[in-house]
Formats: structure tokens, C-alpha cells, sequence
């Protein structure tokens, strides 16, 4: 492949961050997800919710089918970049793509549940819809601990770059070890209905969604500064190729 091509493909995967970002805000702004409900909803609160909210549960759905896919070349690239780190593949770039492969399932199994019960909400019970509401739930804050590793490994490579301009740099590297030690308390949602460590908790949720949100804004900045820091080491070498061919 033409390097310039490569480049700008790396580029463009970047940018995919970006629509991520966006498609995620408008996806669940859409369908009211953005504050989650009580964990102590009653039924009846619950099916209200799903039939005041149907279409914009069922859009938010649609939209995420549609941006999720995204996710695929933004990860290829991040691990693109932590393989410059590495000088190679290695641990670290490999367990960012391996978890990073697997991490939009952590959207997509909880919405196909919340669209089920948002699709034909008059067909079923109080209890089940109840019982498919808590699934989403504990699904969507309890399953973010499939992003520890892959947050934890990239700010690891930062620091295992010891060049004088590192391609992440410390501030990011500190944010993605930050993050991923957030993203823990969201396994004890499983254990509590009420309090910080409750789906709707500060530390389960509000707290770590707002610094994903951060790290979400940084990191496509950050792999875009990196792509533009290859492309001058890669014409810095250039005419290096071409005497030693000579």
C-alpha cells in the first residue's frame, strides 16, 4: 500500500472517534438514557418510561447500530500507534485490540434487550418488562469493566515510551490509568439498588461517564497528533531508504 494511503487511512480511522462521540450523545439523548432511572422504579413506572419513550428508545438503537461499527478501524488504529511504541506487535497493542474487538458488545447485547421491551411494550407484563429494563441496566454499567484493560494498556505504553516525543503523552497516559480504575466500581452494581455504587451512583456511573467522556474526546486528538508525528518520521527517513538503495 501507498504510504500516503496508509496515512490517510489512519487518519480517517482516527476521525472515527469523533463519530462515535457524536452518534453516542444523540443515540441516547434520544431515548432518555442519558440520566439513568432508579433502580427502584416500580413496574408501573417502568412500562410508562418504555411507552412514553418507544420511539426514542427504538431511534437511540438504530443510531448506535449505525455508529458502533466505527469503533472497529478507531481501535485498529490505536493499536497501529501503540505498535510504534512496541516497535512491533506486543502485548500491550494486542490486548488493546483483542478488548477493544470485544468492547461494543457491551452496547449492543444491552439495547437489543432495551429495544425488545420498547419494541411491542403492550404484549407483556409489568414484571417482564420490569425484568428486561434491570437487564439493560446492570448490562450497559455493570459489563464497562471490559474496558479496564484496554484503557489500562494504552496508558501503560505511554509510559514505556521513553522517545523524546512520546506518541501518547503523560497527561493521556494518566487519564486512560484514571479511567480504567473508574470503570471498577461498576461491577458492584449487581450488589446494590440505592447509593453511590448503584447503577445510578456516582461512583458506578456518574463519575466514570463523565470521565469516559473526557478520554472519548482526547483520544482522537491524541491518535491524530500521532498519525501526523509517523508521517514526519516516516519522510524524515525517506531520503535515508533512498541513498542506502543507491
Amino acid at each position: 500500500m501507498r504510504q500516503d494511503l496508509y496515512l490517510r487511512l489512519e487518519r480517517l480511522s482516527a476521525w472515527c472517534g469523533f463519530i462515535l462521540l457524536v452518534g453516542f450523545i444523540a443515540a441516547f439523548t434520544a431515548g432518555h438514557l442519558i440520566t439513568p432511572m432508579s433502580p427502584t422504579e416500580s413496574p408501573e413506572g417502568i412500562v410508562d418510561f418504555l411507552n412514553d419513550h418507544r420511539t426514542g428508545i427504538l431511534t437511540c438503537v438504530v443510531i448506535m447500530v449505525l455508529t458502533v461499527p466505527f469503533e472497529y478501524p478507531y481501535v485498529v488504529v490505536t493499536s497501529l500507534q501503540m505498535r510504534r511504541v512496541e516497535g512491533g506487535w506486543g502485548l500491550l497493542s494486542m490486548i488493546q485490540l483483542t478488548t477493544g474487538v470485544v468492547a461494543p458488545l457491551g452496547f449492543f447485547f444491552p439495547l437489543a434487550i432495551l429495544a425488545a421491551a420498547a419494541y411491542r411494550p403492550e404484549i407483556h407484563s409489568a414484571d417482564v418488562l420490569s425484568a428486561m429494563s434491570d437487564t439493560f441496566w446492570l448490562m450497559l454499567v455493570g459489563n464497562a469493566c471490559i474496558f479496564v484493560l484496554q484503557v489500562w494498556s494504552i496508558g501503560y505504553a505511554s509510559f514505556v515510551d521513553h522517545r523524546a516525543k512520546p506518541i501518547f503523552p503523560r497527561w493521556y497516559g494518566w487519564l486512560s490509568i484514571v479511567l480504567g480504575v473508574l470503570l471498577i466500581p461498576g461491577a458492584f452494581v449487581f450488589l446494590n439498588q440505592s447509593g453511590p455504587l448503584a447503577w445510578n451512583g456516582l461512583l458506578a456511573n456518574v463519575i466514570p461517564t463523565a470521565t469516559y467522556f473526557v478520554w472519548k474526546v482526547a483520544t482522537p486528538i491524541v491518535l491524530l497528533k500521532a498519525v501526523k508525528q509517523e508521517e514526519t518520521e516516516l519522510a524524515e527517513k525517506a531520503p535515508e531508504a533512498q541513498l542506502a538503495t543507491s
